[in-house]
């Protein structure tokens, strides 16, 4: 699929984008999602705050986080994030074996039972935009309030993304063959 925006070059963009790129760690910086999103740094601006908070900062274990992230990205069938939190997910101590079990969903065996919630959770929120009482209930039974708010904007967050990702075509730099772990069939 070819882009809908071109990425910008680091080196054509002007003073205050290259400010923003100062806040991204080195090897990063190259990266298509930042590259693209930079042709609009007021937007962009805020956006690297908020994520940058639910993905360093956020009360929930970064384990866990990777594999909601995960579960995000293969539900909304976004290749690129997918792709680039297999390689996160991985630091974070996600295995390979996790990530054939994340397209799986929250009913495969292995999970513990918050991961299981925070799965399901994670596709109740994409599915139908709510919690049904009974995963409430089992996310109130192993998170605390803060990180219950941490994993709602968590998905949400990475869905928003996801729809970005896909809606202007961001073609993948993440250095991940197909053939070395499942991907998503992209949306078309």
């Amino acid at each position: 699929m070819t882009p809908r925006i071109k990425p910008i070059s680091l080196d054509d963009a002007d003073t205050r984008t290259r400010e923003l790129f100062d806040r991204i760690p080195e090897p990063m910086r190259t990266l298509n999602v930042f590259r693209t999103f930079a042709h609009h740094p007021d937007l962009m601006r805020p956006w690297l705050a908020f994520g940058g908070y639910l993905l360093r900062a956020s009360t929930l274990e970064p384990r866990l986080r990777e594999l909601v992230v995960l579960r995000v990205g293969w539900q909304c069938r976004s290749p690129y994030e997918w792709g680039q939190h297999v390689i996160i997910g991985r630091k974070s101590g996600v295995l390979d074996s996790e990530l054939q079990r994340v397209t799986l969903g929250p009913d495969a065996e292995g999970w513990s039972a918050a991961e299981a919630g925070a799965l399901r959770a994670t596709d109740e929120l994409i599915d139908r935009h709510t919690l049904s009482d009974a995963t409430w209930a089992v996310l109130t039974s192993h998170f605390t309030t803060k990180q219950i708010l941490d994993l709602l904007f968590l998905v949400g967050q990475y869905q928003l993304v996801a729809s970005a990702l896909n809606a202007l075509r961001i073609e993948r730099d993440d250095g991940l063959a197909a053939d070395e772990v499942p991907f998503p069939t992209p949306v078309e």
